[in-house]
């Protein structure tokens, strides 16, 4: 039997930055994943997502080109080849990773492994002995009651292979997932469908930057059917009626591809975790703040958890476990301050408490906003669309939350990051000196505007703060 200090079940960003961590530390540790290094994330997610989406924005600068005088004849635009470039971006950095788990001499096994007890594995019938392990087996798309994926209705996993732009694109769900295609397939030409259940697009965000994503989507011609629900799927001859109610109405809208992005259920089948007595909730691995089960010796990180579901968060929780595995003191994860990020265009990005959240917290609550369309590097670039919004603290000035819409605002987000978790207040970031001319300078004078001291913006705009 071979033995281990650390056992890692999946090596998406939260399992193999776990074990290279945990190498780091002098643990032995052994990786298990059944398929491919580096999960969803790196093969069918967040990386293959954003080649496309840099493919879209290619794109959308030739068909606006007239607009920087330059002329263009009969442009074509070919998603097969953008779906080629993604495949290499995916393969160069899972050669990478594989590279780095080589190099921390990381044990890497092909192959599913669940317990046979706290403290032995089982795969592809072998045993494996572990002084711990972590379970980072992530997650996979939830799919509606009564819809299966088959024809035209499919998840991201098959939209990331799609060489044609679907003609008519329904998309079930307006989280990241839904809009980022949403964007995609209307960038490149598709009749875009988006159906979200509760009022705004990205429900999970400030309502502010959610319904100005909205008014940017119906602008470009995507219909955004919010507060509206999917009734049925049905399939007729390769194509999709999908039956959506709004209202106390109902209306069929046509599709010849249906995404389904309404949200993900964990991968915990196969691991036995009721013969070793790890306690799940809805399906998810409860865990404490240094990432442990109910199981001594038992850890679980990233999407499996069910707690935020992004890969940064997913590698801080493997952190934190390989570190508390190996004895060092660590610091809880809040949550809260996790940044997070939607790549459609324009882009919306958030660090901390939400408006509506910081009030149900029970924070008197001001806030400042400033429009890209004041900014010097905004107009000179040509996107204006879009502000920085920040939540204070009305009593002490301390900055909340950050939220921010607009053309790449999320290359912000690391300042934003920063400031909550140093809990800046309104007075510092304002007098915080940023460079000129850049889009990191709205940051500035959202701050100042929350206190109506916004220097680049009419004064009658700039009392946008409120008590409540």
């Amino acid at each position: 039997m071979a033995a281990y200090d650390l056992a890692v079940i999946g090596g998406g960003p939260g399992g193999y930055v776990a074990a290279i961590r945990a190498a780091q530390l002098g643990l032995r540790p052994v990786l298990f994943e059944k398929d491919r290094i580096g999960g969803l994330c790196l093969n069918w997610g967040c990386i293959p997502t954003k080649a496309l989406l840099k493919n879209a924005d290619a794109v959308a600068t030739v068909r606006s080109a007239a607009r920087w005088g330059i002329t263009v004849h009969d442009p074509s635009y070919d998603l097969g080849l953008a779906v080629d470039r993604s495949r290499t971006v995916v393969d160069q950095l899972v050669r990478g990773v594989e590279g780095l788990l080589k190099d921390h001499n990381v044990t890497v096994i092909v192959g599913t492994a669940g317990f046979k007890d706290p403290h032995t594995l089982t795969a592809a019938d072998n045993t494996y002995e572990t002084g711990a392990t972590i379970i980072a087996t992530g997650a996979s798309t939830r799919m509606l009651p009564g819809v299966a994926v088959g024809g035209p209705v499919i998840t991201s996993r098959e939209a990331l292979e799609l060489r044609t732009t679907p003609r008519r694109a329904v998309i079930v769900g307006a989280g990241p997932v839904g809009v980022e295609f949403a964007h995609l397939w209307a960038t490149y030409g598709a009749e875009v469908t988006v159906v979200e259940m509760l009022d705004t697009l990205l429900p999970l965000e400030d309502v502010d930057t959610g319904r100005a994503l909205g008014r940017s989507f119906r602008e470009r011609g995507i219909t955004c059917l919010t507060g509206a629900r999917v009734e049925s799927v049905r399939v007729r001859d390769g194509e999709a009626e999908v039956v959506v109610s709004r209202a106390g109405a109902e209306q069929t809208v046509q599709a010849d591809c249906v995404l389904i992005a309404v949200g993900f259920v964990p991968h915990t089948s196969s691991l036995n975790l009721e013969g070793v007595g790890v306690r799940t909730e809805r399906g998810f691995v409860t865990i404490d703040d240094h990432m442990e089960t109910n199981v001594r010796g038992i850890y679980a990180v990233g999407d499996v958890t069910g707690k935020l579901m992004l890969a940064h968060v997913a590698s801080q929780q493997g952190v934190i476990a390989a570190e508390h595995i190996a004895g060092r003191p660590v610091a809880a994860l809040d949550y809260i301050q996790m940044p997070r990020a939607t790549f459609s265009q324009p882009q919306v990005g958030s660090v901390g408490y939400t408006e509506a959240g910081a009030k149900e917290a029970g924070f008197a609550v001001k806030t400042g906003r400033f429009p890209f369309g004041a900014l010097g590097r905004a107009i000179a670039s040509g996107h204006t669309e879009g502000f920085v919004k920040i939540v204070a603290d009305e009593k002490t000035g301390q900055v909340l939350g950050i939220h921010l819409v607009g053309h790449d605002v999320n290359d912000l987000l690391g300042e934003a990051a920063l400031a909550t978790l140093l809990e800046v207040t309104t007075v510092e970031l304002g007098f915080a000196v940023h460079a000129h001319p850049t889009l990191a300078e709205a940051i500035k004078e959202a701050a100042l505007a929350v206190d109506g001291e916004a220097i680049h913006m009419a004064r009658r705009r700039a009392g946008q703060g409120t008590a409540t």
